[in-house]
């Protein structure tokens, strides 16, 4: 097996990559969160304060940015598309 890439796939970051890992990660705080503050119910302790339930919010959060990036992908892919087209 070669190390070629297949065609039309490259290692180069593409606009929005940046974006959809840095919501991957904000989506993972929040679900570690999450977790964290569902412990003491299933236990019996005394629950985590508001504040660590607002953390919770943040997987909510990387999901609209992972989203923002694949939207700015589709965006790119067209512009490239459309010039290719008018080329």
């Amino acid at each position: 097996m070669t190390g070629t890439p297949l065609p039309g796939h490259s290692d180069e970051a593409r606009p929005g990559d940046g974006l959809v890992r840095a919501g991957g990660i904000v989506f993972i705080v929040g679900a570690v969160a999450t977790l964290v503050t569902m412990a003491p119910l299933f236990l019996g302790t005394e629950p985590f304060p508001t504040v660590a339930y607002a953390v919770c919010m943040l997987m909510g959060v990387g999901f609209a940015i992972s989203g923002a990036g694949v939207l700015r992908s589709i965006a790119a892919q067209r512009r490239e598309a459309a010039a290719a087209r008018g080329a």
